[in-house]
This record gives structure tokens, sequence and C-alpha cells, in this order.
């Protein structure tokens, strides 16, 4: 359509609809850079988390399918594009039902089918004991997949009349009033699914946070459905309404952005800025919590499913982390990492010799200080029943940086 033709189709639009339209302009494109831009922040900060997967705090995040909520995103403001008016609705753009079937409703639906799946997890991990791994991970995957692409397959083979049509010449995609209470009517079940899992998960106490975390990704996805459902209830030809297509959009970017750094966003922030102080406090409270034997079952060899693994070698080490030398306030002599250059911070130490100066003190030092482990290149672990140590073997045991333990 030339531009002669487009001005007449949107003079001929606000005779018949009764309402102003407002072309493409300035404002679509700065909504679309300001979209793929945030997108493309959550993006590195995945391809970051991926890089430090063996980080414990982020590999029980589970991101594998934490990537395929990002992805899934991606697509749905993909979908967002066209459907919401932000482009000329001609050549591909024109296909109405791709975009709004088969991108925007189709990965707006995954995208809460994978936060369905998640708390499916944390409920069968915390709740009913049993592991979510592989078979069950599948079955998962296949069901989130079927449930949804056969609602966009209904939506494909019904008529145009009822669902989405497309008008070349008036460069507009009619989505009819039925298929979008029917639409919208479905995202509030998969929600109210997602709901009824958060309150399984109401007494879950955890390393991990989950309940509140859930809870918050659960009052941001209310939000944004609120705002879609008033959207598209009152305003039935919003698409051609500058402020409510960008206001509509953006509430989705923020949603679908929002949502995945409540899951990621705290544990690649510590492994940015506090990795090894946050990694030793994570471990410990996750024996506090006693809930190991959740953790044993819920994550294979290497995994990277909806919780790390913990060892028996991680749990006798938090068993065994705090030497006291008669003082309220230990010395920590976690073994997270430390190389064998590692020395004590003098400074640090009361006068006593025992107790740190604060419990944020640095306890940890690259200077020439005294070396740890009581000046010698030793971990010292209180011995556990049953557990060899040189005294009863003769040799002290190699740990993997080149320390030994005794």
């Amino acid at each position: 359509m030339t531009d002669v033709g487009h001005i007449a189709a949107i003079c001929y639009l606000s005779t018949l609809l009764n309402v102003k339209v407002d072309p493409v302009s300035t404002g679509d494109t700065i909504v679309i850079i300001i979209g793929a831009a945030v997108f493309g922040i959550t993006a590195l900060m995945i391809v970051f988390a991926w890089i430090n997967i063996r980080y414990r705090p982020i590999r029980a995040k589970n991101m594998t399918w934490t990537t395929l909520m990002h992805i899934s995103g991606i697509l749905w403001f993909l979908g967002d594009i066209p459907s919401n008016g932000h482009v000329r609705l001609n050549g591909v753009w024109i296909i109405c039902k791709l975009w709004v079937v088969w991108f925007r409703v189709l990965f707006c639906y995954i995208f809460a089918s994978m936060h369905i799946v998640r708390f499916f997890a944390l409920d069968r991990v915390f709740n009913q004991n049993k592991p979510f791994r592989g078979i069950t991970n599948i079955i998962a995957l296949v069901v989130v997949v079927v449930f949804n692409v056969l609602f966009c397959v209904i939506s494909q083979v019904v008529s145009d009349e009822i669902t989405v049509a497309s008008l070349k010449d008036l460069e507009l995609c009619n989505v009819t009033q039925h298929y979008r209470i029917a639409a919208i009517v479905l995202q509030w079940v998969l929600w109210a699914g997602v709901a009824v899992l958060i309150f399984r998960l109401r007494n879950i106490q955890s390393s991990f946070n989950e309940f509140r975390e859930s809870l918050a990704l659960f009052i941001m996805a209310i939000i944004v459905l609120i705002e879609t459902t008033v959207t598209n209830m009152a305003f039935l030809y919003y698409p051609l309404m500058l402020r409510h297509r960008l206001e509509k959009t953006l509430m989705d970017i923020i949603g679908a952005n929002v949502m995945v750094w409540l899951i990621i966003g705290q544990p690649v922030y510590m492994c940015i800025f506090h990795r090894r102080r946050y990694e030793t406090q994570w471990l410990e409270k996750l024996t506090r919590d006693g809930r190991k034997a959740a953790y044993d079952v819920s994550s294979g060899q290497g995994g990277t499913t909806a919780y790390v693994k913990m060892g028996e070698r991680d749990a006798s080490m938090l068993q065994n982390s705090h030497i006291n030398f008669g003082s309220s306030d230990a010395i920590h002599t976690l073994n997270l990492g430390h190389g064998t250059n590692d020395y004590f911070d003098v400074a640090a130490m009361n006068p006593d010799g025992n107790t740190l100066t604060s419990p944020d003190a640095a306890a940890y030092s690259e200077s020439n200080g005294i070396p740890l482990a009581l000046r010698s290149n030793l971990q010292i672990r209180r011995p556990v029943l049953n557990t060899p140590t040189m005294f009863n073997v003769g040799y002290s045991d190699m740990n993997p940086d080149g320390r030994r333990v005794i």
C-alpha cells in the first residue's frame, strides 16, 4: 500500500470505528528498541549464568527451564510487534494468524506453563519427596508443548471470521472479541494453576527462598494479566491507539524479564560481587535447613535440574567446617576453593588470636602473612566417627586443591 493509500485507510478506520487512529511512529520504533535491549541484557545474564553453572547457587536454579522461559519471552515479544501495531502490516507482517496465534498467544502460554512446571518441580521435591529428573522432565515438557500447541492448532483451523483475520487493504489484524475472551480466560486458568502450586509451597523452608520468590513471580504475572485483560476488554482497538499499544507492549516486556530476573538475578549478582562468601553462607544455610535429603533426590550427576545435588563430600565438609577454639566466633576454614596461596589475615583477628574482629571481617588474604590453618598449608577438620585420620592410619588426606586434611 502506498503512503497515500495508508493515510486513506487511517481516515476510513477513524470514521468507521469512531476512534482516533495513530499511525506507526517514532514511539513504536523506540519501544521495539527498548524491548530488544532489555531482552538482550537478560540474555547476557543467562549466558553468564551458564558460564558459571558450576557455582552451586546458580546451578540450583534449573538453568535449562529458565533459559527456555526466556526464549519464550523473546518470541512472545516478537509476536507483540505486529499484533500491537508497532509496524505497518504489509508483507510478512500481514500474516496475522502467524504472529497473533503462533507467536504471541503460543509463547505467552508456554511462558506461563514453564512456571507451572517449575513450581510443580518444587512441589515434587519438597512436598512429595520425589525426584524431578529424567522421564519426569520429559513428560512435563511434552505436556507443556502439547497442551499449548493444541489450542493454537484449533485456532488455526477454525474460520478466520471467529478468530483472527488479515485485512490487507486496511493493514489491520482483526482479532474477534470471542477469541480474545477465550485466549485471556485460558491465561487465567494457567496462572490459577500456578496459584494452587504456590499455595502448596507455602510451608517449605529452604536455602533458595522458593516461596518468597514464587510469590513475587506470581504477583508480577497477575499485574501483567490484569493489565492485559483491562486493555483488551476496555479498548477493543488499542493497536490503533499509540498510548495504549505502547503501554501494552512495555508491560509485557517488563513482566517477561522481571520474572526471569527474580529467578536468577540474586545468584548471578552474588557470583559477580560476593562469590566465595555467598556460596559459603548458602551451603551453611542448606545444612541448617535440614534439606539435604530433598536435594539428594532432585538432580542427577552433573545435571541442571530443579536443584543441585549435594554429595556426601559436600555434606561432610559442611558438618566439619568450624573449628571452635573456645569462643562463640569460630574461624571458618571451609574448603570452597581456597588455593594453596591463601593466607590468614592476622589483622582480622582479635588479640586472643582465636576470634575474628567482626562477623564480616575478611579472614583470607593473598598477602604473605601467616599461612592458613595454624601456620601450615593444612586444613583442620574435626574427625567424624569412622572417618580415617592421620591419627589412626598414619597419613593425612590430600584435597583436590593440593592441601592436606587432618
